[in-house]
């Protein structure tokens, strides 16, 4: 079954989650956290987003984020 077509627009606010494959970790110590964190600021300045909350966790993380201006990736 196919998912619903995402509704873009700026100032809306997404729910944004991955999973490591067959819930293994994706992060093995504080350095893979920072890291991603790094990476994902780095992400937020160039697709203009803002995170709004997150939450990290060994085998999975999410994003709370606002679309500042422009376009979602969907």
């Amino acid at each position: 079954m196919v998912r619903p077509v995402r509704i873009l627009f700026e100032g809306a606010y997404y729910h944004v989650m991955n999973r490591g494959q067959d819930r293994r970790k994706i992060y093995v110590d504080n350095y893979d956290y920072k890291n991603f964190l790094k990476a994902l600021k780095e992400a937020c300045e160039v697709y203009q987003v803002e995170i709004v909350a997150y939450c990290l966790m060994s085998n999975h993380y999410h994003l709370l984020v606002q679309k500042v201006r422009g376009q979602v990736s969907t």
